[in-house]
């Protein structure tokens, strides 16, 4: 091979290696560094309810807060009791729009060792994976929302506005909800035009290929029910029909087997209109029949089977704990199950108990509403989930800017939340919330909360380079 040749493949292996590298290998190694060492640190601090601790993870992050040049002025550490501290940040800005608001839990659901391959509260890399409990909820988020900022304050950035951080408490359980509790206590640090939710939205992949780019315009309405029946009881060779555990259980299977009707609503119908141009053509079709009037139920049916579907289209109720007898030689007092239930836009907790009632349908069972304390009510609070915001030109021409930079092809989709996040706080102050984040999560690979949660080591990084460009965008005259 003569040497022009060789340097014209030369050129071109390096011209082919740069244009189809993955796209974190873009981002510098001192931010790639940053950004492993804070996800490892967040995950390794164990912040469950149980026996975890927020204000540990939140002092840790307001060290490297600390080490980035932010003043102690600038950032707040504080919370109802010592477990359970938030921490807020100011990146002060031009002051020529009010700020905009950061929001994301440090706290995660629990995790048993015995129940996991690796251990969940140690950072694990395998695969092309991270594995460790809040790999996907959400410290990946409260990890790349933190090296943003931190980049902003070390290249000297001044955005156009302030932008305020808070990692809260208990999103996921505990009597300490930080974002509630910092609005009730604390307004003036965190009061902002909007806030982006870290923990909504992102990158839907269906086989590791990027499907859309979803941005949570609103969520469904989060409740719990108690579920419990009585009898006397008595000695264990002595069987009962009425025993405790099979009238609950009888109640549940009814349960299961009930389907809340379908509906759609201004968000989840246009996110459906967009979904049936991008999909395959047998769920393109069947989008399309469900958005007819009336609308073709046995696509509706089809649609169903799919678990994202299912939660868009339908309230749903599911059995999440059970609790019954009091010895192993006896029958049992008392049965009681948890029923955690996401509720449709429109309507309220009181009209879902009465639902439950009608369809357990056994007046032996007792139903009753349980608050985030923990507290327990005969009856259920009457209020809707809030109206969406609107989808402001100012935030979606960037996503959709950076989006097709970063995945090219896929669309930006408004979408309504099915679980349920702080985002309930912050729209019931009065502050227009929305979903955004430049996680990529595979449809199958929905780990949240789950057995060895994880996530691609690729996804966190693009997420990472996403968010810098996004907020950037968003923050810049």
């Amino acid at each position: 091979m003569n040497h022009c040749k060789s340097l014209m493949l030369v050129s071109s292996l390096i011209f082919f290696a740069f244009c189809t590298a993955p796209l974190h290998a873009q981002i510098d190694d001192a931010t790639r560094n940053l950004a492993h060492d804070i996800f490892k640190q967040l995950i390794e601090i164990n912040t469950t309810d149980s026996v975890g601790n927020v204000t540990t993870a939140s002092e840790a992050m307001a060290q490297r807060f600390r080490e980035a040049g932010f003043a102690d002025s600038e950032m707040q550490i504080l919370g109802p009791n010592d477990r359970k501290k938030n921490l807020v940040i100011r990146l002060h800005g031009m002051g020529k729009r009010k700020p905009i608001l950061l929001i994301g839990h440090l706290d995660v659901v629990e995790a048993h060792r015995e129940d996991w391959t690796t251990d969940p509260f140690t950072f694990v890399e395998n695969d092309d994976f991270y594995y460790g409990r809040g790999t996907q909820d959400m410290k990946s988020g409260d990890a790349i929302m933190a090296t943003t900022l931190i980049r902003f304050k070390k290249e000297g950035f001044i955005p156009d506005r302030d932008i305020i951080l808070a990692l809260t408490a208990d999103e996921e359980g505990g009597k300490s909800n930080g974002v509630d509790w910092l609005l009730r206590n604390h307004r003036d640090l965190i009061d902002a035009e909007m806030v982006f939710n870290h923990d909504g939205g992102g990158v839907l992949s269906d086989h590791g290929k990027p499907v859309m780019m979803t941005v949570d315009a609103t969520e469904k309405l989060y409740a719990d029910f108690q579920l419990s029946v009585t009898n006397p009881g008595g000695h264990s060779s002595l069987p009962r029909p009425d025993n405790a555990i099979y009238s609950l259980t009888d109640a549940l299977t009814r349960l299961q087997q009930y389907q809340f009707p379908f509906e759609l609503n201004e968000v989840t119908r246009a996110y459906y209109v967009r979904m049936s141009k991008v999909e395959t053509a047998e769920r393109s079709a069947d989008m399309r029949a469900i958005l007819k009037n009336p609308p073709d139920l046995s696509a509706v049916a089809r649609l169903s089977r799919d678990p994202i579907d299912n939660s868009t289209i339908h309230t749903t109720c599911v059995a999440t704990r059970l609790n019954a007898g009091h010895a192993n030689n006896a029958l049992p007092q008392r049965a009681q199950a948890n029923v955690n239930c996401r509720i449709l836009p429109g309507y309220s907790a009181a009209e879902v108990r009465q639902k439950l009632i009608e369809v357990l349908a056994d007046p032996k069972i007792t139903v009753r509403y349980v608050d985030n304390f923990g507290n327990v009510f005969d009856r259920a609070p009457d209020r809707n989930s809030f109206p969406p915001p609107p989808l402001r030109p100012d935030i979606l021409d960037p996503l959709e800017k950076i989006t097709a930079e970063i995945w090219p092809g896929i669309p930006v989709i408004p979408d309504m939340a099915t679980g349920a996040s702080d985002g309930v706080y912050t729209m019931a102050a009065g502050l227009p919330t929305y979903g955004i984040s430049g996680i990529a999560i595979d449809r199958d690979d929905i780990r949240a909360h789950g057995r060895d949660e994880r996530l691609g080591i690729d996804s966190y990084y693009k997420g990472v380079d996403f968010y810098y460009r996004f907020l950037k965008a968003v923050t810049s005259e």
